[in-house]
């Protein structure tokens, strides 16, 4: 029994070491394939990379979102990686069935954590087979985050860690009866049992028993070494070792996810200079080596766990976007085109194959054959990715707050489309007429600049403008950025009057662009027009920087310097100008208009008094709450109100789900599956609100059209109202005139301004 055992276990160990080296081997020239990334974006501040990477690995702080599924899940890691002592115990106990590691083999601190961490991975795995096979496809259907995942794979590596975590208890129950324990100790608390069970057994079947299983153990453990080793595809089993690297070259080195600003769009590792760009600049990614390596990185660590799918707004309405899928596709053929790849092979602009006859000889032909394969293409095609995934992205952000190895999603798929807008002008027609409006006019809607003005002869007080009214802001606290949808569409309009009047009822000196200001640029460059992105930024900042006056204070009117305080309506407007035009040499401080809300309500500049009745249920906007984390500001203003009761969605916060406008699909028809702003108007209706709410002009829009629509259909109560915050707020600060009141003497003095 033991010669067998050891030339079973012997044998498996050269064949698993020398294929997972080959492995590793393949991985680091497969990473070099993709393109090099801007030099210092992935390296910056070491120290606190490896920080976060040990937080987010020690805290398990991306998993444990997930309750008891993360706490598993942690106790199954730290097993993985901090019992491979075990591994070599077993080794020695092939030779010699007593043997122990010398030095901490019996000391007690080490067998006590062997016992605890041993018994916790065996629980842990038990606890995540559980749920797999709770939530499998063939229970839940579309609705498990488990569906289109490996099965095989998953299985396979659930399994080999549920034999390898019995077979070390195993084999500290043996040791102990082999060790002669004799009643109850503390370094055998958790296999004591294993321990009494074996204790009648003769010493020749006791060794036997633990050559039997040492070879279980490794066997097993090596099993699983040659089966990775020859797949480099099994991300769900590799991203034990790939998830490390991958958090620690993150987009932030802080920790935060990839959300708030997109990044600059670069060729070789550097951006491009969209005034002069060069002949040879890559515009987008068109073929899979266009990705950088940490792209490739990213498709390799995927888990296949399927969060990011279970909150997909595209995906939960019935669209073929799921972030899960797609990361798996592009690494699947990434790594089917490898060979081809690492052999030379590869395009030039005009298509040309690059490499020699001589050089692809070798190469598969399965490879060849992945390497003609459009990345972006119908089934008919035979394309990796089908436009209608690339189109139905949100851009919302859910799967990439989710993801616990921190893959970047939104970042590739918008550097997808980027080449299918700017290359190949291929994109939903709809999306066509908004780029023309904006090329030509400065707003998607198409509305001459004079109608930005038009909502201000609306109010009953005088709105500064800048260049008209006020030479620039240095005269003002805030330059109000009004944005397209509050100055042009009527329904966002109420929320910049509203928010306006409010501003003017506490106090705050503030101004408005005169009309000249063009879009932000949002709507293009998550559509992936990166160059109409850039002419409307570059024109936005230096209308503003100018209208800020200089950054240091003019010698000659010693005027002081403008902090360039901006505050904004549109969430996407807010993400824009916060957190994109640093790109573009504009640096501004931004605040969302519940930010400054919130605090003129805590300084007792706006009080409000007047109760507003009714339940009220409160919609998070994407690129309020997940890409810039303000969570808190609407809510307390909403808590301020008298008379308001608020109940939370079942998804909201970082859970929240996606209005549909984000990514600019606020310009395209929804055509497959339900509309995503019905679904979300359906979860808000299951509470029976009097009130939905929120703090964007898009999801104002979406939201509103969803609610008519189904007070149309009689399924919504025609009381039901959707608007945003600001105008919650000023329905109870303006006290309504009661006209049974008696006429105001002139013996009493003047009311006191709020301030």
């Amino acid at each position: 029994m033991q010669l067998a055992a050891i030339i079973v276990v012997l044998v498996l160990t050269a064949v698993g070491v020398a294929l997972v080296g080959r492995a590793i081997a393949r991985f680091i020239r497969f990473f070099r394939l993709g393109s090099p990334v801007p030099a210092g974006t992935r390296t910056d501040d070491p120290k606190q990379r490896t920080i976060t990477l040990g937080k987010e690995f020690v805290g398990h702080t991306r998993m444990n979102k997930w309750g008891v599924i993360g706490i598993a899940h942690w106790f199954v890691a730290v097993g993985f990686l901090t019992l491979g002592l075990t591994i070599v115990n077993a080794y020695g106990q092939l030779f010699k069935a007593d043997w122990v590691l010398p030095v901490i083999g019996n000391w007690l601190p080490y067998e006590l954590y062997t016992e605890f961490i041993g018994t916790a991975t065996t629980l842990g795995i038990i606890v995540l087979i559980a749920i797999r096979l709770m939530n499998l496809p063939s229970r839940a259907g579309r609705k498990s985050r488990f569906a289109g995942s490996t099965a095989w794979q998953a299985y396979f590596v659930e399994y080999v860690i549920l034999v390898i975590g019995l077979a070390i208890m195993t084999l500290r129950g043996l040791e102990g009866a082999l060790h002669h324990v004799d009643g109850y100790e503390p370094a055998y608390f958790a296999s004591y049992p294993l321990v009494a069970a074996f204790k009648g057994l003769s010493l020749g079947t006791l060794q036997n028993l633990t050559y039997f299983v040492a070879m279980i153990k490794l066997g097993v453990t090596m099993t699983w070494a040659i089966t990775v080793g020859l797949n480099t595809d099994m991300s769900i089993a590799w991203h034990r070792f790939l998830a490390f690297p991958n958090i620690w070259f993150k987009r932030e080195a802080d920790g935060d996810v990839a959300l708030g600003a997109l990044q600059p769009m670069t060729s070789a590792g550097k951006p491009i200079d969209f005034e002069d760009p060069g002949e040879d600049d890559q515009f987008g990614v068109s073929q899979i080596e266009h990705f950088s390596w940490k792209g490739l990185l990213d498709f390799s660590t995927c888990t296949e766990c399927g969060r990011c799918q279970s909150q997909c707004p595209a995906w939960n309405t019935g669209k073929p976007l799921s972030p899960k899928l797609l990361i798996m596709a592009l690494r699947d053929h990434s790594h089917a085109k490898a060979p081809y790849l690492l052999a030379g092979g590869g395009k030039d602009m005009e298509g040309t194959e690059q490499a020699t006859e001589e050089q692809l000889k070798d190469v598969p032909a399965s490879a060849l054959a992945e390497a003609e394969r459009p990345l972006i293409g119908t089934l008919e095609e035979n394309g990796v990715i089908d436009p209608d995934v690339l189109w139905s992205c949100t851009t919302c952000g859910a799967c990439v707050e989710q993801c616990p190895v921190d893959i970047e999603h939104v970042d590739h798929i918008v550097d997808m489309r980027r080449y299918q807008v700017m290359i190949e002008s291929s994109f939903p027609s709809e999306a066509g007429t908004m780029l023309k409006n904006l090329e030509k006019k400065g707003n998607p809607w198409g509305l001459a600049k004079k109608q930005r003005l038009a909502w201000t002869k609306e109010v009953d007080f005088e709105v500064p403008v800048v260049g008209k009214d006020i030479e620039d802001l240095t005269e003002v606290e805030y330059l109000y950025w009004v944005g397209c949808a509050g100055a042009l569409e009527d329904r966002a309009k109420k929320t910049t009057k509203a928010f306006a009047e409010l501003l003017h009822i506490a106090g705050v000196k503030f101004a408005i662009m005169g009309g000249d200001e063009a879009c932000t640029g949002d709507s293009a460059r998550r559509l992936g027009n990166e160059f109409l992105f850039q002419q409307l930024g570059q024109q936005n900042v230096e209308m503003l920087n100018m209208a800020f006056g200089e950054d240091s204070e003019d010698e000659s009117t010693k005027k002081p310097k403008s902090k360039k305080k901006i505050v904004a309506t549109c969430p996407h407007c807010f993400n824009t100008i916060a957190n994109e035009y640093p790109q573009l040499g504009g640096e501004f401080e931004v605040i969302h208009h519940t930010q400054l809300l919130q605090h003129l309500i805590d300084e007792g500049k706006l009080i409000p008094v007047t109760p507003v009745e009714g339940l009220i249920t409160y919609h998070d906007p994407c690129y309020l709450g997940r890409h810039n984390k303000v969570y808190t500001p609407p809510r307390e203003i909403i808590a301020k109100v008298p008379g308001l009761r608020n109940e939370e969605m079942h998804r909201h916060k970082e859970r929240g789900f996606c209005c549909g406008a984000g990514g600019a699909r606020m310009w395209m028809e929804e055509r497959i599956g339900k509309r995503i702003n019905n679904e979300r108007v359906d979860e808000a209706l299951s509470l029976n609100p009097d009130i939905v709410s929120t703090a964007c002009p898009f999801c104002l829009v979406m939201l509103t059209d969803s609610v008519n629509g189904k007070k149309n259909d009689g399924k919504a109560k025609e009381s039901i109202q959707v608007v945003d915050v600001a105008q919650l707020l000023l329905d109870s600060v303006k006290t309504p005139t009661d006209p049974t009141d008696e006429p105001e003497t002139a013996n009493e003095p003047e009311p006191e301004p709020v301030k």
